[in-house]
């Protein structure tokens, strides 16, 4: 046996090469590569774990099925509009009093005769249905628990008013998007006068909304929206749902949402007579729109951009907010929403003038989380931190707090 031969009988086989390296990879920290972060198995924690709205998200993400998370999630086009809701924030401080008696400390108000334990309300919503089996019927019997927290209804709520008003002690209030058909505005403040509404929120913000998340998640399941409508909708088949879409969007190549366009302020006076009850202009931006809320007769505004759902590259309301209550001289009560999770964000907006503050996103995360006692534990978090700011800053009562509680930084007034 020559020298060669040798040493081919003692060295390793192909199959033993193949099994080190094989033991080699099984116990490299590289095979972590292999998992997936993302979907590792987590617990889901239980309510009286959660100690803020931002938690309450988490849950509600992990519950539902993806378009009912996304649909509460998004916001038009780019998103940038909602980013900039939450940056605001940022851009305005607490400046704490050194020395004052927070020994007793009291959230109470009154808007538009509507009593408040807390200047919190619900903003309206659509669709509590996809979040829970109970929907409003649960949001309202959450944030009556609450302290009686008022809720202004969605007009694409998932049940009738009067199922929902049954469920709770807490006011309500109405929404109404605008008719062109000026008849059926009336039938519809009539029956809500008749069932016992203490106002009604003509929402004016939400004219024109395409929303790109919907796009994006489309080979994931998820309907796409077009022109504000999504396609499908109640009634009739896939085949006939594709029609409609591709018909919607050939007319409507820009996504504008062409039944709204039409909103005008002869409109709002016209219909102001019919209202016997405190009637609101909510979507609000600017000073001058404030005044003709003023000059048309209405009882109050609500500033708002749908949640950063209703225009792209828009303003946040935070910033917009002290001009709005510099237009309006106190002669009406001024609300807001659009991206409050905290009740620290709630104290500054009511410093820069707000009457109230109503949530969008934050009960709905309490009703996909736990139902009606989730609404009503992230409804409590929000109130229990707005008391502790308001102790922190040494305001007592809501009638202590003023422009002097926060120092603003809003980029563009530089």
């Amino acid at each position: 046996m020559g020298p060669i031969e040798k040493q081919w009988q003692s060295s390793i086989s192909r199959r033993k090469a193949l099994q080190g390296l094989a033991g080699f990879l099984a116990a490299s920290p590289l095979l972590k590569g292999q998992q997936d972060p993302f979907r590792d198995h987590s617990r889901v924690p239980a309510m009286d774990e959660l100690l803020t709205a931002f938690d309450f998200e988490a849950v509600a993400y992990a519950k539902l099925p993806s378009e009912a998370f996304q649909y509460t999630a998004h916001g038009t086009e780019s998103e940038y509009t909602m980013r900039r809701n939450r940056e605001a924030f940022g851009w305005v401080k607490l400046v704490p009093r050194a020395v004052a008696d927070v020994s007793s400390v009291d959230a109470s108000t009154e808007v538009l005769g509507v009593k408040m334990k807390y200047p919190i309300m619900l903003a309206p919503s659509s669709g509590h249905g996809a979040l829970h089996p109970e929907g409003e019927v649960a949001s309202h019997r959450g944030s009556s628990a609450a302290s009686e927290t008022p809720m202004i209804l969605s007009s694409g709520a998932s049940f009738r008013g009067d199922e929902i008003m049954k469920a709770g002690n807490g006011p309500m209030w109405s929404q109404l998007y605008g008719r062109e058909k000026f008849e059926e505005n009336l039938t519809f403040v009539d029956s809500i006068q008749a069932a016992g509404f203490k106002a009604l929120v003509l929402t004016v913000d939400q004219t024109a909304a395409y929303y790109e998340r919907d796009q994006h998640l489309v080979h994931l399941g998820a309907r796409p929206n077009r022109g504000g409508r999504r396609s499908g909708g109640r009634g009739g088949g896939r085949g006939g749902a594709a029609a409609a879409a591709a018909a919607a969007e050939a007319a409507n190549p820009y996504h504008i949402r062409y039944d709204r366009l039409w909103y005008n302020w002869p409109f709002v006076e016209k219909l102001r007579p019919y209202v016997k009850m405190p009637f609101l202009a909510k979507g609000i931006l600017t000073a001058e729109d404030a005044r003709l809320c003023v000059e048309s007769g209405l009882d109050g505004i609500i500033v708002s951009n749908h949640g950063g759902r209703s225009m792209d590259y828009g303003t946040s309301t935070l910033e917009m907010l002290p001009e709005i209550v510099d237009a309006v001289a106190g002669r009406i009560p001024v609300l807001i929403d659009s991206g409050f999770r905290r009740g620290a964000d709630v104290l500054k907006a009511l410093a820069l003038g707000a009457k109230a503050v109503c949530l969008g996103r934050v009960p709905r995360w309490g009703l996909a989380s736990f139902g009606d006692e989730g609404v009503k534990r992230v409804l409590e978090i929000m109130q229990g931190e707005l008391l502790l700011a308001m102790a922190h800053t040494g305001r007592p009562n809501l009638a202590s707090i003023d422009r002097t509680l926060v120092r603003t930084n809003f980029p563009w007034k530089k």
